[in-house]
Formats: structure tokens, C-alpha cells, sequence
């Protein structure tokens, strides 16, 4: 019999507006239901996570259980964010997708040294990213089983 699973929380870092709204759409579109956040630069994404600032409280920054990640962000970059997030014990288990416009192959080989769980480039079109969407929310939704939502120091 299969378990019914609570839908997790997904935290998209990306500066971009454009690509936050496209996003947005993508979920609608491929009626991926979960519950979207967003956040525009590594230094925002490590309050969200480290709950600090205007995400103090948790019913304002719900733990995610993944995190789309931008590489190319002012303030600190998803590089430098994708780091500290895999160095922190109360964090480094947060599946991490980078989902960035750079087919650089130093990109795609450091971000996999810090343990991200896929590197996707950003697709051009909508269509293509509202298929993207469908997939990752298929493969990480649906068919992989993600920890819980509690963590030490940080009450879901």
C-alpha cells in the first residue's frame, strides 16, 4: 500500500524575475501543487534556511525540501550559497537542484563536488520549461523519498 506523502516546501533562489514568474507558470502549468517560495540572492536564501531576518519565524520560512538554485546571483552567489548550505549539519540534507542558465563544464563539475543533486540549464522556451517542471516534480515529488521536514535547532 502506498504512503500518502505530505507535500514539501520548494524554495527557488534566482534573482531574475522574468524567471521567477516563468517558473511560477511551469508549476500551474504542470499542476505541480507544492508550495513555491522564492527568494533573489544567496545572502536571502541563508536568512530563509538559517531563519533569520524577516524569516525568523516558521511559519514565514517552512523548511523546504528541495532548493532550486541559481549559480549567477549578486550579493553571494549560488556557488558560494550551495557551500555553506552543504557545510551546515542542520542543512546539508536539503536536496539541492542547480537550475542555471551556465553550460560551463567547471560550473557543472564543482557544483556536483558540493553535492548537488542535479545540475539542469535553464531551458530557452516555456514549453520546455513547463516539461523540466513536470519532470522534476515527477522524480523529486513522487518517486524519491525526501527526509522530514524537522531539524535540529529549527521546529518545522
Amino acid at each position: 500500500m502506498p504512503r500518502s506523502r505530505k507535500p514539501i516546501t520548494i524554495l527557488m533562489a534566482d534573482d531574475d524575475a522574468d524567471d521567477r514568474a516563468m517558473t511560477q507558470e511551469a508549476f500551474e502549468e504542470s499542476r505541480v501543487v507544492n508550495d513555491l517560495r522564492f527568494v533573489e540572492d544567496g545572502v536571502e536564501l541563508l536568512d530563509y534556511l538559517k531563519r533569520r531576518g524577516k524569516y525568523a519565524k516558521p511559519t514565514e520560512s517552512p523548511r523546504p525540501g528541495l532548493i532550486l538554485l541559481d549559480l549567477n546571483m549578486p550579493k553571494k552567489d549560488g556557488r558560494e550559497a550551495l557551500e555553506e548550505i552543504k557545510a551546515d549539519p542542520e542543512l546539508r540534507n536539503i536536496r539541492v537542484v542547480v537550475m542555471t542558465t551556465s553550460r560551463a563544464e567547471e560550473d557543472i563539475l564543482r557544483t556536483y563536488d558540493l553535492s548537488a543533486s542535479s545540475y539542469i540549464t535553464k531551458p530557452i522556451t516555456f514549453p520546455a520549461l513547463v516539461d523540466v517542471v513536470r519532470t522534476l516534480g515527477k522524480y523529486w515529488l513522487e518517486i524519491v523519498e525526501l527526509p522530514g521536514d524537522g531539524y535540529s535547532g529549527h521546529p518545522a
